[in-house]
């Protein structure tokens, strides 16, 4: 063999390895768990008060559709999918108007109003937790079907996984309702609702899962409904809310570290939305917000769901000055906010 071939090999070689390395960071699909931040409208082919495909829902979506989305545009999964060259809005895997080939490069399982903890889902008869992932079992085998079993490994293998959960958790159960909290103390409901997202990331790596975001708590006391509850302080954000979060995102982080170096071949992150959403209320201005405290929809005091409705004709005229598009949920210009921050730096392994 002459010098020159010996070269050539070498070069070749450098690019098949450079090839290689470009087709594992590749995306083949977005794949999404968790509530109403990333429910795409699942709740509406169930029997559940928990809806919004009504407007003024979806007013800023294509055509100005309500799909379902808690929103009243596209939702930070849309936006990822997107930005990883996927398509621009993953759709709900009970919408009949979508086949498996459609949700073969994205799909969402996600339900409104639920939460890592059984409990939490049974208040406003919303699928449970552990329904989403027999629905992934589900897609998992129509997928086996509509492309053969190797292809439908690798695909899964190079699917980006988002969790998006564990707000309601809190909100609706653990602080409503006396039945957990009777029981936990907020240390120990902590722990228990992390064991069950690590069941969670166990369940879904034995499914082919390799590549993982798992979303932090957000403030959930500066969400505008905690603010209307917090009269006694003018509104403002309820910082025990708060500390629960930060503390709980703590052992998130704890958590992810101690998953990736127990399950070979995968790679979790951690995506912060906590500060991202602290970050906004603090500094507005730089994201061209005017109001951090009330949602766009109503009053912004306390509407959602089935009280977020066109009759109501306080809501705003222009969503993307809001942080909030009611009470609970992000305006579709900050969910762009908390997509792009996570594409720029939890994401950035994956692209």
């Amino acid at each position: 063999m002459t010098h020159k071939m010996s070269i050539c090999l070498i070069v070749l070689q450098f690019c098949f390895l450079l090839l290689l390395d470009q087709t594992e960071a590749k995306v083949s699909a977005v794949i999404v768990f968790g509530d109403s931040s990333v429910d795409a409208g699942n709740n509406d082919y169930i029997h559940t008060i928990g809806r919004s495909n009504f407007p003024p829902y979806g007013r800023d979506f294509y055509g100005g559709k309500p799909t379902g989305r808690f929103c009243n545009g596209r939702l930070s999964t849309d936006f990822i999918s997107e930005a990883f060259g996927i398509k621009p809005v993953i759709p709900a895997y009970l919408d009949p108007a979508y086949t498996i080939k459609d949700f073969a490069t994205g799909v969402t399982f996600a339900s409104a109003g639920t939460g890592l903890d059984n409990v939490t889902s049974d208040l406003v008869s919303v699928i449970p937790f552990w329904k989403e992932i027999e629905y992934f079992k589900e897609y998992k085998k129509k997928l086996t079907i509509f492309m053969g079993a190797y292809k439908t490994n690798v695909l899964l293998r190079e699917a980006f996984y988002i969790l998006s959960i564990g707000t309601n958790d809190f909100l609706e159960n653990y602080y409503q309702v006396p039945t957990r909290s009777s029981h936990y103390t907020v240390d120990e409901y902590e722990n228990f609702l992390l064991g069950l997202m690590s069941n969670f990331v166990w369940d879904i790596y034995k499914l082919g899962a390799r590549k993982i975001a798992l979303t932090s708590f957000t403030a959930f006391g500066c969400l505008p409904l905690v603010r209307t509850e917090n009269f006694l302080e003018g509104r403002a954000c309820n910082e025990d809310y708060n500390k629960v979060a930060r503390e709980l995102n703590v052992k998130l982080n704890t958590l992810i570290i101690k998953l990736n170096k127990e399950l070979k071949g995968i790679k979790v992150v951690y995506s912060g939305v906590y500060d991202t959403l602290v970050d906004a209320i603090q500094k507005p201005s730089s994201y061209g917000f005017e109001n951090v405290a009330n949602g766009c929809c109503g009053t912004g005091l306390f509407e959602t769901s089935i009280l977020c409705n066109k009759w109501d004709s306080k809501t705003c005229k222009d969503a993307s000055k809001y942080i909030f598009w009611d009470s609970i949920h992000y305006s579709e210009k900050m969910n762009k906010v908390v997509s792009d921050h996570a594409m720029k730096t939890a994401f950035v392994p994956f692209l």
